[in-house]
């Protein structure tokens, strides 16, 4: 297929470029993904697999909505994809938990709930505080200084790379066309064509969506747009495989379906992935075995350090360019808990030629100018 020949080209092999090139080939779309290949800061292979929906939309009402609506239509994703692959990606929704060690955490996790549904727009998503005997009702095997948690039932987890592999086998099999180690350098629109320079050659296609994650703060002035982002290293520990205890993810630790247990609770200011930090690590499992006290002679199998994809108040941008029409961009750390939103709502919108301001006018980047304007 000749690089003109392309409907839409999608820039970023992640998460968020895989399920909404994904979702253009089921609109039909000739679509090609571009992707810079294993030297790039890969965030989709190192995150905590949450489909979250507790704490979303603080600050920004919208995105509690927003999440509820992907967290709904995540069943019918992941039986889409199991339809077309034949691969499981684990999806389960029994709920989730944040779970406070001492009154002091129990009372503020409920302060930020209470100003969270506070805000005028929001959409109630259930969330409660329990007490340390109704959360042992559940997670039996809770600590001592456990006193309590807040529960929401939306929340759920998956297989995040059993997700990764599912959605390169779905698109390879909707004939998108996988191009690594792409490196975009140059987009250039020119008769209403797009025009990507890389290291390999030229793409053409009629629309671009850049959905890089955090290079898309290089790509987006390219253009007419903007991505202002804050990228932070987070850090994760394994555990080796252990008996089915945990029934339900609580927002730093899970259970995965293989048996393991990751645990993740860090923010570092560093942008570098390939360092480790141990006092982050030993906090965090210090936690854990606080929270789980079983874990205290659990063996850790390995841990990793990634960069998460963040925007500059943590919120998602999607926006179209008004300067280079047929240019989106989509940028989200939660590339996870919104992937049924970017297969199912926002592909076939940049398949139509435009997005659906109803839906995502909250998302502008342009929300950042009203801001320092304040």
């Amino acid at each position: 297929m000749a690089a003109s020949e392309y409907d839409v080209v999608v820039v970023g092999g992640g998460l968020v470029g895989a399920a909404t090139a994904w979702g253009l080939a089921r609109e039909g779309c000739r679509v090609a993904l571009l992707d810079e290949g294993d030297r790039a800061v890969r965030a989709s292979r190192g995150n905590f697999a949450l489909v979250w929906v507790q704490s979303k939309g603080l600050g920004l009402a919208a995105y509690a909505g927003w999440t509820i609506r992907s967290s709904e239509a995540w069943a019918g994703f992941a039986g889409l994809l199991k339809d077309e692959t034949g691969l499981d990606v684990c999806f389960q929704r029994p709920g989730g938990f944040h779970l406070a060690l001492s009154e002091k955490e129990l009372e503020a996790r409920a302060n930020v709930l209470k100003r969270l549904h506070n805000q005028p727009g929001i959409v109630d998503y259930k969330t409660e505080i329990l007490d340390h005997s109704q959360v042992a009702k559940m997670l039996p095997d809770i600590g001592p200084e456990v006193v309590g948690a807040s529960y929401c039932s939306l929340d759920g987890h998956v297989n995040s790379l059993r997700l990764f592999r599912t959605l390169h086998q779905a698109i390879h099999a909707r004939g998108v066309a996988y191009l690594p180690s792409h490196r975009v350098d140059d987009i250039r629109r020119e008769g209403g064509t797009f025009r990507l320079f890389t290291p390999q050659g030229e793409v053409r296609a009629g629309r671009v969506a850049l959905a890089a994650g955090n290079a898309n703060m290089r790509l987006a002035p390219m253009v007419g747009l903007e991505a202002p982002m804050k990228p932070e290293r987070g850090q994760i520990v394994v555990t080796e495989r252990l008996r089915p205890f945990l029934n339900y993810p609580v927002v730093t630790l899970r259970q995965t379906d293989e048996g393991t247990v990751m645990i993740g609770d860090s923010k570092e200011e560093g942008t570098d992935p390939a360092r480790l930090t141990l006092g982050v690590a030993a906090t965090e499992a210090e936690r854990a075995v606080r929270q789980f006290p079983l874990l205290a002679n659990v063996n850790v199998v390995r841990t990793w350090s990634a960069i998460r994809v963040m925007t500059g108040d943590g919120f998602p941008i999607y926006d179209e360019s008004e300067t280079h029409p047929g240019a989106f961009v989509l940028c989200c750390h939660s590339g996870v808990t919104l992937a049924a939103n970017h297969a199912l709502t926002v592909a076939p919108m940049i398949a139509r030629g435009a997005l659906d301001k109803s839906l995502v006018a909250p998302f502008s980047a342009r929300r950042f100018h009203v801001q320092e304007a304040a």
